[in-house]
């Protein structure tokens, strides 16, 4: 097994060809060390373990995305990839960037807006296309908050479309979302209207993707094994069930409760299992096998997603948008992302992953897994930071470490933090600041993974 994802990984590696290089490259100033400094880091792909997808991962992408195995594999190196150079372009270019994503039935491309000519060139020289827009991307995501204030359920979706430049407001009735405009005072410019044929729902009826079942009834799907000190358990929708409410497994075994629950708002919780249940680092796969969880790091625009769950099992698409915003009839959900996978109620609750590396839990949506539809997840990273939960993962190569005789580094970075998109750590006496969101774990120290953290 150890020997097949060896080679697997170097086949990858080598088959991403020119655009991957061409990233690669392009970070190279970024990354670069000093003298005196860690050895070498992994490359983004090596270091997410974006090269070692397990085959029942390759063959559900190959089913619902139409792609060879081979395909499948450089899409998912190059999605690690030119999320990393996006990272650190955002970092770079600051207030002006406005989004970024990946398109190519092998993400091949890497686009990186901005509203700012004198970021072209280092966009370009990053190895991905350049942009020049309007509207930057905070500006957009502020104008979409007063959207959400204000949003009812005949406005049910919102979100920055990246490669528009613009906010989408999705409405079921006629109107609304001009109203919608209006009332919060946006631009009507901002907004572009799309009608929507079904309002998204929580999908009820009720290792990841696992059935429980809930002691007053219904039945969801497990995110994410985790654990917080000793205890085990997984994360999953905040809808299933409140804090209290106890909880059995797919094999109706008492399995333990909800610890904690958000609903609306957010859509997360947690439940603790009892001692006759263990935490394990996988996603059900399609027939049952088990897929690999190697971290949390949340993938570009663009990037290739797969969803397991209790009722409909392995389905792939691709991610919309980030930062979505949904009314549901029961309240207003924030902060999810909007993908083209399909899922049917029970599948709530159920694991979204990119790869190796878990993106979040489903929360809700519309259509079904014959016709098509759309869904929408809760970031998993959130969620583990909320409740101080640990992601169980199969562990990643520690590098090399300090040498015989050789201090710890030292510093603030700790494994086991979520890490957001801009925070700053100490390290080995340098200050390193985080490029992509994620739970820290051994082996992603900030000198070995420029993927995640850029030296400052």
């Amino acid at each position: 097994m150890l020997r097949r994802h060896a080679r697997a990984a170097c086949t990858a590696l080598a088959a991403a060809g020119m655009v991957l290089a061409g990233l690669q490259a392009g970070s190279a100033t970024a990354a670069q060390p000093s003298p005196g400094a860690a050895p070498a880091a992994r490359s983004a792909a090596r270091a997410l373990g974006a090269a070692e997808a397990q085959p029942e991962l390759l063959a559900a992408m190959g089913r619902d995305l139409g792609l060879t195995r081979a395909q499948a594999e450089r899409r998912l190196v190059n999605e690690a990839e030119a999320g990393a150079a996006a990272a650190r372009l955002r970092d770079r270019i600051g207030g002006s960037f406005a989004g970024a994503w990946v398109e190519g039935a092998e993400s091949g491309s890497l686009t990186v807006a901005t509203t700012r000519a004198a970021d072209l060139d280092a966009i370009r020289a990053a190895g991905a296309t350049a942009r020049l827009v309007r509207h930057d991307l905070s500006s957009l995501e502020r104008a979409k908050a007063a959207l959400d204030r204000a949003a009812g359920a005949d406005a049910p979706v919102r979100y920055v479309d990246v490669r528009a430049n613009q906010l989408v407001v999705e409405e079921v009735r006629a109107g609304a979302g001009a109203r919608l405009a209006a009332a919060t005072g946006v631009p009507r410019e901002l907004v572009r209207v799309e009608r929507s044929a079904e309002a998204p729902r929580p999908l009820y009826d009720l290792r990841g993707g696992d059935a429980y079942y809930m002691g007053g009834g219904g039945r969801c799907s497990v995110g994410f094994p985790v654990t917080r000190g000793t205890t085990q358990g997984f994360a999953t929708a905040g809808h299933c069930g409140r804090a209290g409410q106890t909880t059995s497994g797919y094999n109706q075994v008492a399995q333990g409760s909800f610890q904690g629950s958000v609903f609306p708002g957010s859509d997360m919780a947690w439940v603790a299992a009892n001692s006759s249940w263990t935490a394990t680092p996988y996603v059900k796969g399609a027939g049952g096998a088990n897929v690999q969880v190697t971290g949390s790091v949340l993938q570009p625009v663009g990037a290739s997603v797969c969803r397991s769950g209790s009722t409909t099992g392995w389905h792939c698409g691709t991610v919309q948008q980030h930062n979505t915003s949904v009314t549901y009839p029961e309240g207003t959900i924030s902060g999810v992302t909007r993908t083209t996978v399909c899922a049917e109620p029970g599948d709530s609750g159920g694991s979204y992953i990119s790869g190796s590396q878990a993106q979040g839990v489903t929360s809700g949506g519309s259509g079904n897994c014959s016709s098509g539809g759309t869904t929408y997840f809760q970031p998993l990273n959130p969620i583990l930071s909320t409740y101080g939960l640990t992601l169980k993962t199969t562990g990643t190569d520690p590098g090399p470490g300090p040498g015989p005789g050789e201090p710890e580094p030292g510093g603030t970075w700790k494994a086991g933090t979520v890490y957001a998109a801009g925070a700053t750590v100490t390290y080995g006496g340098s200050t390193y600041r985080c490029l992509q969101g994620h739970q820290a774990q051994a082996g992603w120290e900030p000198p070995n993974v420029p993927a995640l953290w850029q030296r400052v």
